[in-house]
């Protein structure tokens, strides 16, 4: 295997929490070898030693290790996220914008990529679960005003009939490299994730509001309400800062 003692420190460094030792080293190995180098290691480390790093993305410095990060290293490392309990979400949204909107990059084939994995279309939700309502909005009308939102749920059939309706915004007027943006993506560009990803959305605040894990869910009997605030705002992920990492 081809640089076998560079692979054993970065996971060392990394189990024994040296996570910026970790990346030290990844781009000592990028500026000493190439970046080729580097994309092999990449490709060689278990997901979840990726993730430990790059979920860490600070955006006052460019990371060479989100640059060179394959859509199926990416996706295998988002899909996974939900294991740190990450209850504000702030690492997920931070590295899924550094990475699928970062210079040069396809966003389509990182989502395509997530979408493609077991697990993706949750790790989507989880980015968007405090922009529930606008998310909703945005599915019934088009547009993220939820002004006039009745609190009615667009049903999955209707979802499906107005997949490739006509945008009523257009991209870049939604450009922000955040949320809104990739909202636009998923819904206009990729439909099927984009109602997936509502409706797992959809049984995770059904479960906060029934006091439920996910997982304990009853059948959806399609009453959620959604006028008076996003899910962040009022679930767990807005009222406490501090990380448990499950890792």
């Amino acid at each position: 295997m081809h640089h076998l003692a560079l692979i054993e420190k970065t996971q060392s460094l990394i189990a024994a929490g040296d996570i910026a030792g970790a990346e030290s080293a990844l781009v000592e190995l990028a500026d000493s070898q190439g970046d080729g180098a580097l994309m092999e290691v990449l490709e060689q480390l278990p997901p979840k030693d990726v993730l430990a790093v790059i979920r860490e993305y600070d955006n006052s410095k460019s990371s060479i290790i989100n640059l060179m990060l394959t859509p199926e290293q990416f996706a295998r490392a988002v899909v996974i996220e939900k294991q740190y309990r990450d209850l504000t979400r702030t690492h997920l949204r931070g590295m899924m914008n550094s990475v699928i909107f970062r210079d040069g990059a396809e966003p389509l084939e990182f989502l395509n990529a997530i979408g493609d994995l077991e697990g993706g279309s949750e790790a989507l939700a989880d980015y968007f679960e405090e922009k529930w309502s606008r998310i909703e909005a945005f599915a019934r009308s088009g547009t993220f005003d939820t002004v006039e939102d009745d609190g009615d749920l667009v049903s999955e059939d209707d979802l499906r009939a107005n997949a490739w309706a006509r945008p009523r915004i257009e991209q870049d007027e939604v450009a922000d490299q955040d949320w809104m943006q990739m909202a636009w993506l998923l819904r206009h560009e990729c439909p099927d994730l984009f109602i997936e990803m509502l409706l797992v959305l959809r049984a995770k605040a059904r479960a906060f509001e029934l006091g439920l894990d996910d997982q304990e869910l009853p059948e959806d009997d399609g009453k959620v309400e959604t006028r008076d605030t996003d899910l962040g705002q009022t679930t767990p992920a807005a009222r406490e800062s501090d990380e448990e990492s499950a890792i």
